[in-house]
């Protein structure tokens, strides 16, 4: 198997012990450090350096909304017009409202969607007027939406790194 030339056996040691997450704890680096033999000052150093490489996407918190009583989710589709998509994408992205927002391909004629914002609240009622929200902010640019809401929750988890090295 091909390695990135970019990571060592540390730093996949710390993909391992945080693609579930951060310790929960007080200081989550400095437990993370006592847990691979590194100063916390490494550990933030080299996930400031995986992150800046692109190896990483984030270092965030990622709630339950489920747990924080937010019942209700939509994926909101929305067709926006190409010339407008790059400068509106990301004011629709920076709303607290919204956890996830991605630019997507259209899939002409049966998919003319071409952004996707994904809403939680605590009703399908709160979940429509934020929805409301992102069409006042995307004004004429958008086209047409849609709304896709949860019915179940599944179980969600990212790629996962195996736990021994070669």
């Amino acid at each position: 198997m091909q390695r990135d030339p970019l990571l060592d056996a540390i730093d996949r040691d710390l993909i391992v012990a945080t693609q579930s997450g951060l310790p929960l704890a007080a200081r989550p680096y400095e437990v993370l450090a006592g847990q691979l033999g590194l100063s916390s000052a490494e550990v933030m150093a080299r996930l400031q350096r995986m992150l800046d490489a692109g190896i990483i996407r984030r270092i965030a918190a990622v709630p339950n909304h489920y747990a924080l009583g937010y019942r209700a989710n939509g994926m909101s589709v929305w067709d926006v017009d190409d010339a407008a998509i790059d400068a509106l994408g990301p004011r629709v992205g920076a709303l607290e409202f919204v956890t996830h927002c991605y630019r997507r391909p259209r899939r002409l004629p049966a998919w003319p969607y071409n952004l996707f914002a994904m809403v939680h609240a605590a009703t399908r009622e709160a979940v429509q007027q934020r929805i409301d929200e992102i069409a006042a902010l995307l004004g004429e640019a958008c086209r047409n939406r849609d709304v896709l809401y949860s019915t179940r929750i599944l179980k969600k988890s990212g790629l996962r790194l195996k736990t021994q090295r070669s």
